[in-house]
């Protein structure tokens, strides 16, 4: 008896093998089943299928405005005055600037064989900029510019002339925000293949970049004004300087004061500060 019940463990051990192997296994799938639905499950930076109207921008996504209630922590970013922009490995930075006076006017930036160049504009207080823009672009430019849907609404194929009579096809995309229009000119895979890793990443660049308009006055169309590129550390060191010299009293008497000449203040909620001399 002992023998035969020996036996039938002997027996039985593979089968119990067997069924850990396949438990195990779906453990696995299971778990990896959980990765992936948790990966699908993360919201994008822009909406992944083209629409004539971009909606959500400054709740579900950018470009953000500095004063947007989910505005991303841009501390790390690139300040370069009308916007801040996001450190991506791989890119190439190009500022853009005016011979005559050398203000900055714009950024280009280039990844892979395409580039993004960004420009920041005013725009009125009620009306987006971004549907005049693009009509008067579409008037000049009517026998080879057209409209179609994108991610970022609608946006301008235009084909730009270049030395030796070459043609590059550019994506033109305009994003208004308060008192603001983000405009995105596309060159490359990112203006021609919607689905290239490129065009992916910089359309993300493009949607998580922060403008600050500032409160100067401006008219409708003029370039908001920028400077030369400042990071985040160079940043940080202003603050803690403008911080140090406020914590400063100009002209403070060293030393004591004399008794004579001491000053007390007094304050009241009615009346506010008053000040009498102690003799």
């Amino acid at each position: 008896m002992n023998d035969a019940a020996a036996g039938d463990q002997k027996t039985q051990q593979p089968e119990t093998a067997a069924q850990a192997k396949e438990q195990d296994a779906s453990q696995d799938a299971g778990a990896t089943a959980e990765s992936e639905q948790s990966q699908g499950d993360e919201q994008p930076d822009y909406p992944t299928e083209p629409s004539e109207e971009y909606e959500g921008r400054g709740e579900d996504w950018g470009p953000w405005d500095v004063n947007d209630e989910y505005v991303p922590d841009y501390d790390d970013y690139l300040d370069l005055g009308a916007y801040y922009i996001p450190f991506m490995k791989g890119i190439e930075l190009r500022i853009k600037a005016a011979r005559a006076n050398k203000a900055v006017l714009g950024a280009t930036i280039t990844y892979g064989t395409s580039s993004l160049e960004v420009e920041a504009f005013a725009a009125p207080k009620t009306l987006g900029l971004w549907d005049d823009v693009r009509a008067d672009l579409l008037d000049s430019k009517s026998d080879v510019a057209k409209e179609m849907p994108g991610v970022f609404g609608t946006e301008l194929i235009l084909p730009v002339p270049i030395k030796e009579g070459k043609m590059v096809t550019t994506r033109i995309v305009g994003v208004d925000g308060p008192r603001w229009m983000l405009r995105g000119i596309f060159s490359g895979k990112a203006a021609t293949d919607p689905d290239d890793e490129e065009t992916r990443a910089l359309n993300r660049f493009f949607s998580q970049i922060v403008v600050e308009r500032g409160e100067e006055p401006l008219a409708p169309r003029d370039l908001i004004p920028m400077h030369a590129p400042v990071t985040p550390g160079e940043r940080r060191a202003a603050q803690e300087q403008a911080q140090h010299d406020a914590a400063q009293i100009p002209d403070r008497p060293k030393g004591p004061f004399d008794s004579d000449q001491q000053v007390e203040q007094k304050t009241t909620l009615a009346r506010g500060p008053m000040f009498s001399e102690v003799r």
